[in-house]
């Protein structure tokens, strides 16, 4: 029963994946989600869900209990309570599965300055955190941690006492255990290069008056990391900040996440969604759930 239990709430889960909105985007339907939907069983739990939307909601309810917890439900405490509660789309951006080395930063926020987040939800292992700590402390002026309670001790006591410390509650409220410093000045300009785009190099190089070397294309990658490594760390980040919040801007997003339901807000933000399918997406929240369980 134990594993019955485990298979259902990874369905569950997966539901909010970006493949799931990006079907129901372009074509109104999604085979996935109906397949998820028959895999969690959710229907044989309540008999109050009537359209897409409701299933959303009640699945979202569902993954928050701390027995099922999972890293999506961390994504989106950190969408509605940071990145909605304290900054807006107008005036920060935020960057989901941003990649660092070889690491995933579950979700990078920047405004005037630039701070990941590490998940650690109950669920999860500690056993990597220590390298990927050190790998975002080279890229990120602050490093967080937020965590399931089960994990709050064992953080504060492997983590430097620059990283910040978040908890989860029970009740689905964030709180501050330890604040992270914002400290520009360790970053690695070699490092803040490896970490983003070609293209938004050479940005960064032109906001810093530094001339972009004009190079085929199979030597790009050479000439353009040489300058870096010998930047200030401190420019080079605020550079790359300002940088990517233009090229990774949310702010078209701002209609279509507030048509949405509040459980597929983080998923929307961390999705390519092109804007002529915003339309379909949100009409496919009314589909009655008799006619989305049968989607192929």
């Amino acid at each position: 029963m134990k594993k019955t239990k485990e298979i259902e709430a990874s369905a569950v889960a997966r539901l909010f994946c970006s493949t799931v909105l990006r079907e129901l985007a372009r074509k109104g339907r999604s085979p996935l989600f109906a397949r998820l939907l028959n895999e969690s069983r959710l229907l044989e739990l309540s008999s109050d869900i009537e359209k897409v939307f409701d299933l959303f909601e009640y699945a979202f309810a569902f993954l928050k209990r701390k027995k099922y917890r999972h890293e999506y439900i961390y994504k989106a405490a950190l969408t509605e309570k940071i990145l909605f509660g304290t900054h807006s789309l107008q005036t920060a951006s935020m960057i989901s599965e941003f990649r660092v080395g070889d690491c995933k930063a579950d979700i990078v926020i920047l405004n005037g300055t630039s701070i990941v987040y590490e998940i650690k939800s109950e669920r999860d292992s500690l056993s990597r955190l220590e390298k990927q700590i050190a790998t975002y402390r080279d890229v990120f002026a602050t490093v967080n941690v937020i965590v399931g309670e089960n994990h709050v001790e064992a953080v504060l006591d492997s983590v430097p006492e620059d990283v910040g410390v978040l908890k989860l509650s029970g009740r689905y409220q964030i709180s501050s255990i330890r604040k992270g410093k914002d400290i520009s000045s360790r970053t690695n300009p070699k490092a803040i290069f490896d970490s983003i785009s070609l293209r938004e190099a050479e940005l960064v190089l032109i906001d810093l008056g530094i001339s972009v070397p004009d190079v085929p294309n199979t030597r790009c990658y050479q000439e353009l990391r040489k300058p870096f490594a010998e930047l200030d760390p401190v420019a080079v980040h605020t550079s790359m900040v300002r940088t990517l919040k233009k090229t990774r801007n949310l702010a078209p997003l701002h209609t279509l996440v507030n048509e949405l339901p509040c459980s597929l807000r983080s998923a929307a933000l961390s999705s390519r969604l092109r804007k002529q399918d915003y339309t379909r997406l949100v009409e496919s929240m009314k589909t009655p759930i008799s006619k989305a369980v049968v989607w192929a």
